[in-house]
C-alpha cells in the first residue's frame, strides 16, 4: 500500500468502534477522501487536533488496492490552520457547518476540484464571529457557479426577456429566474441589489468585501435562490441551511 499525502480540509468525523474516527477529508489532490483514522480517540501525537471540522490539515494515509471499496487507513495529520484558533459563537459554528455540508453534498469522491478547494480556503478566513453573511454569500454563488448549476441571473427562464431594471423572481421548483409575467404562484422576489452583488462577487475576491457591514438582510433572497438550486440538485435538504434560517 503506497503511502499518499495532500493538503486537506476535514469535512465529517464520525465515532468508530472504541478508539477510532470515520473521516471525510475534501483533499487537494484526490477529492473527497473517506477514511478510519485508527486510534484518533487516544493518539495525540498523530491526531491531536487535527480532526475538528473545517480544519486545514495535511493528511497522510494509505491507499487501498481498491479504494473505490475498502475504507482508506488514515495514518496521521498536521494542522495547517484551525478554526479554533478564533472565537467559535453559535453563528459561526452554524456557518462552518454550513460549508462542510455543502461541500460533502455536493463534491463526488475521488475528484479533484482545486477551484473549489481554493474557494473553500479563501471563505473560510472570513466566516468569524459576529460575521458571517457575506462569506456565506460569496461561497453560495461561486461554487454554484463552479459546479455548473448557475442559470442565467438576467433573463427570465420562461420567455427570455432580459431582467436588468426590472423585477425578478424565483420558486423552489424552477431553475431559473422569471419576469413579472411568468413567475409561478407563491414565487419569492429578488431584489435587483441582490443581483448587483452576485456581479461584484463575481469580479472580485472575498478579501474585497471584508471589513464592510453586511448585515442578515443583505443578499438573503440571493442565498435563499442558490440554496434553493443546491437542494434541487443534491435531491434533499440541507441540515444546516435550515439552522441559518432560525438565526438571529
Amino acid at each position: 500500500m503506497a503511502l499518499k499525502q495532500s493538503e486537506a480540509i476535514v469535512l465529517r468525523s464520525y465515532p468508530m468502534r472504541e478508539a477510532d474516527l470515520l473521516v471525510t477529508f475534501f483533499t487537494r489532490t484526490e477529492g473527497k477522501v473517506r477514511g478510519v483514522a485508527r486510534s484518533a480517540k487516544k493518539s495525540k501525537k498523530r491526531f491531536g487536533g487535527a480532526l475538528e471540522p473545517l480544519t486545514y490539515v495535511r493528511v497522510y494515509w494509505e491507499e487501498r488496492e481498491r479504494p473505490e471499496i475498502d475504507l482508506t487507513r488514515i495514518d496521521s495529520c498536521e494542522v495547517l490552520e484551525s478554526p479554533l484558533t478564533d472565537t467559535v459563537d453559535y453563528h459561526r459554528a452554524v456557518a462552518l457547518g454550513y460549508v462542510a455540508e455543502m461541500l460533502d453534498q455536493l463534491l463526488p469522491d475521488r475528484e479533484a476540484n482545486d477551484a473549489v478547494f481554493r474557494l473553500a480556503l479563501a471563505v473560510l478566513q472570513h466566516i468569524r464571529a459576529g460575521s458571517i453573511w457575506m462569506a456565506l454569500t460569496y461561497f453560495d454563488l461561486w461554487i454554484v457557479r463552479l459546479l455548473g448549476l448557475l442559470p442565467e441571473l438576467h433573463l427570465c427562464l420562461e420567455c427570455g426577456v432580459v431582467l436588468n431594471g426590472s423585477k425578478a423572481y424565483y420558486h423552489q421548483m424552477a431553475d431559473g429566474l422569471m419576469c413579472i409575467e411568468h413567475k409561478r404562484l407563491a414565487s419569492s422576489e429578488m431584489l435587483p441589489e441582490s443581483r448587483t452583488i452576485a456581479e461584484e462577487m463575481f469580479r472580485a475576491p472575498v478579501d474585497k468585501f471584508a471589513g464592510a457591514p453586511w448585515p442578515r438582510q443583505r443578499g438573503a433572497d440571493l442565498r435563499k435562490f442558490l440554496t434553493q438550486r443546491i437542494e434541487r440538485h443534491i435531491e434533499k435538504k440541507l441540515v444546516t441551511a435550515a439552522m441559518l434560517d432560525k438565526l438571529d
